[in-house]
């Protein structure tokens, strides 16, 4: 899609200041291609600037992270830390520790995170964080020497005030126990409210763990329901087998889908007979193992390696595993075998041509600043949680997650509409989320 003409230049004009950053490009002409028809009503935006801001984050941290392998090596990584935007609340987004991390990577995530964050109606700003270590292959000494030594320079930028991470891929409820244990030290503060995916031994939300799937899944439902249908038999096909899309599977399951594949780096299990969570939580998450295990243990599915699981004929497509999953030949895979719904539980897990290709052939699409929104819902939940001193229930918290959720897709359907772009959820998301955050930058001046 083509950018309204006076947006042109504020695009060139990111490209050149962030260059070789091409998530974040790619993000950013994302949100821009759909708030050009916001600028003609309101140009009050405009002369403030609003667009040039948003685009520019408001700090940024890089840091040596130096540590100490089990073989007594020294080894030296890189931290990130974004902090986006805080307009309408601390800043609030989750750490990915991954080799592939880099500034690029962390300024996409945290640019999403601004939109996703106020499409939840939840006063929270977005940030996001991390680090280019592999977590993959080392002991549990050696992520907490790790962990321990990229807190001991975070500390000072956080507080349950000012900046609040989560966990993203790679930071699990073990990460976050060392992190939470290290800033606890350092800082002879119990501030439980300083990061969230905590354990629930310790203030964590009793669905935090499930609630970035469980969210995208009732995302889906609404789309769904929507067009008159629901999951009902649903044919499903999920990417990833970590915790998005574990989660994803299950709440599918119960709400009658049938999920038939998940995947992971190196292939996919194909189950006909539907995806037994169970033994992929177990392989994941207990063992730490290979996909390819499934098949070994379970005699009617197959693995197939090095392929992706968008060539399988589903109805609904879920990509929970990474960005740019999903480029414009996968989409027209999809869209050949009878595809009518895509939600996105990855950040970003489409390409813009991807998108385009769903959004001619009518295919239901939650993008992921909407779709996953659900993560970053129940860290604020928790964050209530822990202001309050107080613990929910893990009912009450799944049902302020669906309500959450429905609103959500509420919003996005309300503002497409409004806009003359009904069912378009994509310009729905960014428009909605993009004018709230901008009414909060205009309404607290020129900061």
């Amino acid at each position: 899609m083509a950018l309204h003409e006076s947006l042109d230049p504020i695009y060139d004009q990111v490209v050149a200041r962030n260059p070789g950053e091409v998530e974040f490009h790619q993000a950013v002409r994302e949100v821009l291609e759909s708030v050009g028809v916001v600028m003609g009503k309101h140009p009050e935006y405009a002369q403030a600037k609003i667009i040039e801001r948003i685009c520019e984050p408001e700090r940024q941290v890089i840091f040596r992270v130096p540590w100490q392998d089990d073989q007594g090596q020294v080894q030296i990584n890189r931290g990130f830390r974004v902090e986006f935007n805080s307009a309408l609340g601390p800043y609030k987004g989750g750490l990915r520790f991954h080799p592939s991390v880099y500034q690029g990577i962390i300024k996409f995530l945290g640019f999403e995170q601004v939109f996703k964050n106020a499409l939840t109606g939840l006063p929270i700003g977005g940030g996001k964080g991390g680090a280019d270590f592999d977590p993959k292959g080392r002991s549990d000494q050696e992520i907490m020497a790790f962990c321990q030594s990229f807190m001991t320079e975070l500390h000072r930028h956080l507080g349950e005030y000012t900046d609040v991470p989560a966990g993203d891929i790679g930071v699990g409820g073990r990460e976050i126990g060392y992190l939470f244990g290290q800033y606890k030290r350092l800082t002879n503060r119990y501030e439980s409210g300083v990061l969230t995916g905590k354990s629930g031994v310790f203030g964590g939300s009793h669905i935090r763990t499930e609630a970035t799937g469980y969210g995208n899944t009732f995302f889906v439902k609404e789309m769904l329901s929507a067009r008159g249908q629901s999951f009902d038999g649903k044919r499903t096909v999920v990417s990833g087998s970590g915790n998005v899309a574990i989660y994803t599977m299950q709440k599918v399951q119960e709400l009658g889908g049938h999920v038939v594949a998940c995947s992971d780096s190196e292939g996919y299990v194909l189950d006909e007979n539907g995806v037994d969570v169970d033994l992929v939580k177990q392989i994941k998450e207990q063992e730490r193992g290979k996909l390819a295990e499934y098949a070994e243990r379970r005699r009617a599915a197959k693995y197939v390696p090095n392929r992706q699981v968008w060539e399988i004929p589903c109805e609904v497509a879920l990509p929970s595993a990474t960005q740019n999953e999903i480029t414009g030949k996968e989409a027209d895979t999809l869209v050949q075998n009878g595809c009518l719904a895509v939600g996105e539980g990855a950040n970003m897990p489409t390409t813009p041509e991807g998108v385009r290709v769903f959004r001619e052939a009518g295919v239901a699409f939650g993008p992921g600043k909407a779709a996953n929104a659900g993560g970053v819902a129940t860290s604020a939940l928790e964050m209530q949680q822990n202001a309050s001193r107080d613990s929910w229930s893990r009912e009450f918290t799944e049902q302020r997650l669906e309500e959450i959720m429905i609103s959500v897709h509420d919003r996005c359907y309300a503002t497409a509409e409004e806009y003359g772009m009904p069912g378009d959820y994509t310009a729905g998301a960014n428009i909605a989320g993009f004018t709230r955050v901008a009414d909060a930058m205009l309404a607290l001046g020129l900061i």
